[in-house]
């Protein structure tokens, strides 16, 4: 077919595009309203008119699917996203999963690299860890819309686009310098609403004075999230560390109008055991997540959760990580040095 249509219709229908074409119309039935009414041929003058009349629909926004509201949704033509957007979205299995990447693809403005990074990374997967089945429903249907601290928390967090070692011999400073070299990126993995705030912004108690890592601002929940980077394992002092911090900016930073402070310390090792000891009832303003330079596979991240829920008495079907990553690029960037 590829060569035939080649030969009469000349470049654009390669053996790939074909595939891509195919698995797009599948992916996507919605998109062509009136299907029995296209005709089988190929005459030239059928298709152009049909181009055209595609091309000018979406121009218009008329050709874009909505409810009866008025408002997108998932599965249908959205003219912020391009061809490049659709192919990497077709190769996401589950509808469900493909219709949470579309969403936070139009909401977030994210290019077709970005978009291709999040589904290697499996931020679905991801999410899902601090969620019950509703909120996976929520999650599949809405997108990723935080309404409470932990809804905007991730674990692990992929840090790849840094090129740093996974390696003892690495310091806090190393991270934190290689994470504000990259901060677009960064911003990206944290998700949508967190503004930086500053760096190591000190605290000053009766003459002691302390310097959290990383501060942001998370305008969708209205509050601010003091971020904590370690290398090595989680221990009862860096809990109680990043406590102090979040009291001191409820009391002594936040208005009056902000929600509580959110506390999230970036380790290379959790210890849940300790972390669920210390925090006691601020574990829903205090987090501790795993950080890791490499993105995971969806056996590793399946084993992953699947130890943590165990813990609650619940399994997690494997239908539920049925998302095809797409290939791996490996990054390229390098960390400029910067003065302090």
């Amino acid at each position: 077919m590829s060569a035939q249509l080649s030969s009469e219709y000349g470049s654009g229908f390669s053996v790939s595009a074909l595939q891509y074409m195919r698995g797009f119309y599948l992916a996507y039935p919605d998109l062509l309203a009136n299907r029995h009414a296209l005709r089988v041929d190929f005459d030239p003058q059928t298709i152009d008119a049909l181009v055209i009349q595609h091309a000018a629909r979406v121009e218009s926004g008329a050709h874009t699917h909505t409810d009866a509201d008025g408002a997108w949704r998932a599965g249908t033509l959205h003219p912020g996203l391009s061809w490049t957007h659709y192919r990497l979205l077709v190769k996401v299995a589950r509808p469900e999963v493909r219709n949470f990447y579309e969403i936070e693809a139009i909401r977030n403005g994210w290019s077709a690299r970005q978009l291709e990074r999040q589904i290697a990374s499996l931020l679905f997967e991801r999410l899902l860890k601090s969620r019950d089945r509703q909120g996976v429903l929520t999650l599949a249907n809405e997108g990723q819309l935080p309404a409470h601290p932990k809804d905007a928390i991730k674990d692990p967090y992929v840090l790849e686009f840094l090129d740093l070692p996974a390696s003892h011999r690495l310091v806090e400073s190393q991270v934190e310098e290689a994470l504000l070299n990259q901060l677009q990126a960064f911003l990206l993995e944290l998700g949508g609403g967190f503004a930086f705030v500053g760096r190591q912004r000190r605290l000053t108690l009766d003459g002691d004075h302390f310097y959290p890592d990383l501060v942001f601002y998370h305008v969708k929940l209205k509050c601010y999230v003091v971020i904590d980077l370690k290398v090595g394992k989680l221990t009862h002092g860096d809990l109680g560390q990043m406590l102090l911090y979040v009291n001191y900016y409820d009391r002594e930073v936040a208005s009056k109008d902000d929600n509580p402070t959110i506390g999230l310390i970036l380790c290379s090792e959790k210890n849940d055991a300790v972390a669920r000891y210390v925090l006691a009832d601020k574990n829903e303003q205090v987090f501790a997540s795993r950080y890791q330079f490499v993105l995971p596979s969806v056996d590793q991240l399946r084993a992953e959760m699947q130890r943590e829920l165990e813990h609650l008495g619940q399994t997690v079907p494997d239908e539920e990580l049925a998302t095809k990553p797409t290939k791996r690029r490996k990054s390229t960037g390098k960390i400029k040095g910067r003065k302090q």
